[in-house]
């Protein structure tokens, strides 16, 4: 008989080597029993059915091969909110929460017209809705899998979001926007972060853009004037040696108030520009 705490056990061991390897192996094993993480400590020795064992197993040879846990979990928490993720979006990061912060602070009290730009699993537009239920807020993704795994996403939670299938601003409606905002593809073909962990799982076409990394915030700052209203704003997450050329960017497309947020590591994560207009004379 195999009980929880003989499962975990074995789990952790078979994960030797992660840094993760306990809280992989509850998280996984709460999944397959169907219950709270916090239910294992309090029954170590309850027996797992077989049934249940060779699932869990299952998983943990998934885990040890490197799949992300948010994969075999099939959803992961961001703006403590449970969003739905599989291979089709990129799995929702810490780092991202800096371009909601960053949005929620720019904009004043008020209805406002915000979308985001390459949506994926919609982690971020709903974290705005989530926040501001009255801002009129749009989405867009060029993927029709990504796109439905965000629609599943917004009916889960019950917040007001229009989603729009195509490339970047290209899906929008034809009407000006208070704030754009985008965590697009910011890696190079070559950088070896792509060999490593949960990257090595994730849509390559999420992550890695043309021009050494770049390719993707450019198309973006030069196409954003035409969709923002006067004084509008745009924010790009992006990798944390970018903020120069990104501030650069902006100021040479005709961004002023260009700066760049960090994250709660203190890398540059997110730069942001207004368009000038009525906001500045």
């Amino acid at each position: 008989m195999v009980t929880v705490g003989m499962a975990l056990r074995a789990a952790v061991s078979a994960l030797e080597g992660s840094e993760s390897a306990a809280l992989d192996a509850q998280l996984l094993l709460a999944k397959v029993l169907g219950k709270p993480r916090s239910w294992l400590y309090t029954w170590p020795e309850q027996p797992v059915a077989a049934s249940s064992a060779r699932d869990f197993e299952g998983l943990i040879r998934r885990r040890a091969a490197g799949e992300p846990v948010a994969y075999l979990l099939g959803s992961r928490e961001f703006w403590s909110l449970s969003l739905r993720v599989s291979p089709a979006v990129l799995i929702p990061r810490p780092e991202t929460e800096t371009l909601v912060r960053a949005t929620l602070d720019l904009l004043p009290p008020g209805p406002q017209r915000v979308a985001d730009l390459g949506t994926g699993s919609g982690a971020i537009v709903l974290a705005l809705a989530r926040e501001r239920p009255h801002w009129e807020l749009h989405a867009t993704d060029r993927s029709q899998e990504a796109l439905e795994q965000a629609q599943g996403n917004v009916r889960a939670l019950g917040l007001a979001v229009q989603l729009h299938l195509g490339d970047w601003l290209e899906a929008l409606p034809a009407c000006r926007f208070d704030a754009l905002v985008s965590n697009p593809p910011y890696l190079a073909d070559s950088d070896p972060h792509l060999l490593q962990g949960d990257l090595r799982f994730e849509p390559r076409s999420a992550l890695v853009a043309a021009d050494d990394g770049h390719g993707d915030l450019n198309r973006l700052a030069a196409a954003a004037p035409e969709h923002l209203g006067e004084g509008g704003w745009l924010l790009l997450e992006h990798g944390w040696q970018q903020g120069s050329a990104v501030r650069a960017l902006l100021r040479a497309r005709g961004f002023v108030a260009v700066e760049t947020r960090c994250d709660e590591g203190g890398r540059e994560r997110v730069t942001l520009g207004q368009w000038p207009g009525a906001a500045h004379g």
